[in-house]
């Protein structure tokens, strides 16, 4: 059977570029069945679903486990994951929402589920935000020696080469 974890689908949520239905798309660009029905009347659901996830993930970098479970259970209780077994493409699985509702609840369900997944099994002392300036995203550290300070190769790159050209300025 396969079970998935879908904490990296709550991260690429709270992440995303909400300004419209064309930007969410680009970043659920990995599961084509959500990212080809987004939809504007999906937005407001998702902003909402994606700002709980953001104070939850905030609260977590702050060490403030009350606001971290607080925020989890609003949205599990709110967009509750409905599991339904499946076996399309010939391989038994599980999906946490219903498939046939709009993308929207089952984007919301997803993410709810797979925040929970992401505290249950790495605590809240391995999530960051992206050390560089300007970035606004979250991490989940799962590196040996939890030293990550970026949410990317890309944003890692920019702040050692702006510091490179620093050093050699001066």
């Amino acid at each position: 059977m396969h079970n998935a974890d879908y904490t990296e689908s709550a991260l690429r949520l709270a992440n995303a570029d909400l300004t419209g239905p064309e930007t969410l798309s680009t970043a659920l660009r990995d599961d084509p069945r959500w990212s080809e029905r987004i939809s504007e009347s999906d937005m407001a659901v998702l902003r909402d679903v994606a700002a709980i996830v953001r104070r939850a993930l905030a609260a977590a970098t702050a060490g403030d486990a009350r606001t971290v479970k607080a925020a989890t259970n609003d949205l599990l209780s709110t967009y509750p994951p409905l599991p339904r077994l499946s076996d399309h493409d010939s391989e038994w699985h599980i999906h946490v929402a219903d498939v046939d509702a709009g993308p929207a609840r089952e984007i919301a369900a997803v993410t709810s589920w797979g925040l929970a997944q992401g505290i249950v099994r790495h605590g809240t002392d391995r999530w960051g935000k992206c050390a560089a300036p300007h970035c606004e995203n979250y991490f989940l550290d799962t590196s040996a020696n939890r030293t990550k300070q970026f949410c990317s190769p890309r944003c890692a790159n920019r702040v050692n080469v702006a510091a490179f050209r620093a050093r050699h300025r001066s």
